[in-house]
């Protein structure tokens, strides 16, 4: 067996006997790690690295390694932690799978580590307020993503935040443990703490989403507010292994993931971890990224017959002059 877990001891190669513990893992160098794999941060100083996030696509570079306490955040999505959660979103595995990947690395991440204070870092974006969902430039961001502000109003709330000393609003989504998932033409990004968003109606049926734009994507293109069944959004396929107990309970379980590498995996995750479940994969948007992308597409596609819908012009005689 690799592992030793009630000791926490994990060969560092399949080919030698020297272990290293869980907490050998994670002082393992994220900057020396990331560098392996070909990713160099963007700007760096002393203290800190900001890298283009290799979580996901983006121009501005708002991943950020604190070299110091040798922990990483990616202030687009709200999640962070250690080299171990760092392996677990990069190669979409497990704990288990993430602490073989590092124990059997050949390379020598073992490099020290500074050890900072353990005094709790401030947040980077803090929840000032929310009230009812109103404002004209988030109403037209909903829009634009063809969404009806309508539908939004009774799910979302309009959230003011802080990043440093600026302030700035946004649309919001909360999840079940507080969080908020916040979009907006600029910003796409979350607060702590991360997690899912369950609605129980007590079905037997329950639809999975990846994203709340794709849950109010759905909505909108049903033209009802309220959910007929059970719903869960994932608010970030990583967030899965916490919306499976409350999945395994339905005896159907329409998926809503994207159509790329991570949503596929997510599906395959669930047809294997609620066998007793029938799987239902939406193939409605399968030429399309998302619920969204398919949403927008479909409001283009009428927007452009709308000019053959206008009242036709008057027929019958000319009149005399």
């Amino acid at each position: 067996c690799n592992f030793l877990f009630h000791s926490y001891l994990i060969p560092i190669h399949y080919k030698t006997t020297e272990f290293m513990t869980l907490q050998d893992i994670k002082q393992i160098n994220i900057r020396t790690y990331l560098s392996h794999r070909g990713i160099q941060p963007a700007r760096e100083n002393a203290h800190c690295g900001f890298y283009l996030s290799p979580l996901r696509s983006e121009h501005t570079p708002s991943f950020k390694v604190d070299y110091a306490q040798n922990l990483w955040y990616d202030h687009g999505t709200g999640e962070g932690g250690s080299i171990i959660d760092l392996v677990m979103r990069l190669d979409q595995c497990s704990f288990a799978e993430a602490l073989q990947s590092l124990g059997n690395d050949e390379i020598k991440l073992t490099a020290t580590v500074a050890r900072a204070p353990a005094t709790p870092p401030v947040p980077a974006l803090r929840i000032l307020s929310d009230t009812q969902l109103q404002h004209p430039a988030l109403l037209g961001y909903l829009k634009e993503r063809g969404i009806d502000p309508v539908i939004a109003a009774e799910h979302c709330r309009e959230v003011r935040y802080a990043v440093g000393e600026k302030t700035y609003f946004a649309i919001g989504f909360r999840n079940n443990a507080g969080g908020w998932e916040l979009r907006s033409e600029r910003f796409k990004g979350s607060s702590t703490p991360k997690n899912i968003t369950t609605i129980d109606k007590g079905s037997g049926t329950i639809r999975v989403f990846e994203g709340f734009m794709d849950f109010l994507s759905y909505l909108t293109l049903k033209g009802n507010p309220h959910p007929t069944c059970d719903t869960a959004v994932l608010n970030s396929v990583v967030n899965l292994p916490k919306a499976l107990p409350f999945l395994e309970r339905h005896a159907v379980i329409h998926t809503f993931l994207d159509n790329d590498e991570a949503g596929r995996k997510a599906t395959a995750a669930i047809v294997r971890r609620c066998p007793r479940s029938q799987v239902v994969e939406q193939a409605f948007y399968r030429n399309h990224k998302d619920v969204n992308e398919y949403l927008q597409a479909r409001t283009r596609q009428q927007q452009r017959r709308t000019p053959a819908l206008q009242t036709p012009r008057q027929s019958g005689p000319k009149p005399r002059r």
